[in-house]
């Protein structure tokens, strides 16, 4: 089980019933299980090819009745209200499949396009109770939230998440630190006035940013 895995089943919560929608080879949900978690665990995908790789893991849960494997998109397939994981899909595919109905338990990490996942969730009246930066070789979100008793987020906290303003991980340090550098190399090598007018002012929020970090260090 990588970090990222690890990191993503720290911060399942106990339920009733849990969903991991679209789970690759279903670590997660194996973790649900072997941790009681849940009294009933559905894996879903897509693609039926790519659930037998869940199923395989997962073929003694199965056969036990502990474990329901789905073949759908979304969150159509489920048959009642669940928990819910979705890990490792760009964010506005997470938006589409939350689109049809949120789950009343979430948790999802994006793996880009963080910041349209949390003003979807704003936007639907969503409550956030995490939303961070970790590191695994890339950097990744994770957000953990409930459907219904919303919050307002400012600007700033939908393009960072809530709790790295808060919190200043070493994760989302280095994070912010590397695309800075990343930000003033480009302008270096750009000559079209207007990108340079864009990646200046780039630029600059991201030295403000750490500017307050380091004051608060």
């Amino acid at each position: 089980m990588t970090k990222r895995i690890k990191e993503i089943c720290s911060h399942i919560p106990k339920a009733e019933a849990f969903a991991d929608v679209g789970c690759d080879h279903g670590y997660c949900a194996r973790y649900v299980l072997e941790n009681d978690l849940a009294r009933r665990v559905y894996i879903t995908d897509i693609s039926a090819q790519s659930l037998e790789k869940a199923k395989t893991l997962l073929k003694n849960e199965i056969e036990a009745g502990r474990c329901v494997a789905l073949v759908g998109d979304g969150l159509s397939v489920l048959p009642e209200e669940c928990t819910v994981l979705i890990a490792g899909m760009g964010g506005e595919e997470i938006v589409k499949i939350l689109s049809e109905k949120i789950p009343p338990v979430f948790l999802l990490q994006p793996m880009k396009n963080t910041e349209k996942v949390r003003r979807f969730l704003a936007k639907n009246n969503c409550s956030l109770s995490l939303d961070y930066t970790f590191e695994d070789g890339k950097f990744y979100d994770l957000i953990l939230g409930t459907r219904g008793g919303g919050e307002r987020y400012s600007e700033e906290e939908f393009l960072y998440g809530r709790d790295n303003l808060a919190r200043h991980s070493p994760a989302f340090i280095k994070k912010v630190r590397m695309e800075r550098d990343k930000l003033a190399n480009y302008l270096r090598l750009t000559r079209s006035y207007e990108e340079r007018e864009r990646l200046t002012q780039r630029l600059r929020e991201k030295e403000r940013l750490l500017d307050e970090i380091d004051k608060n260090l």
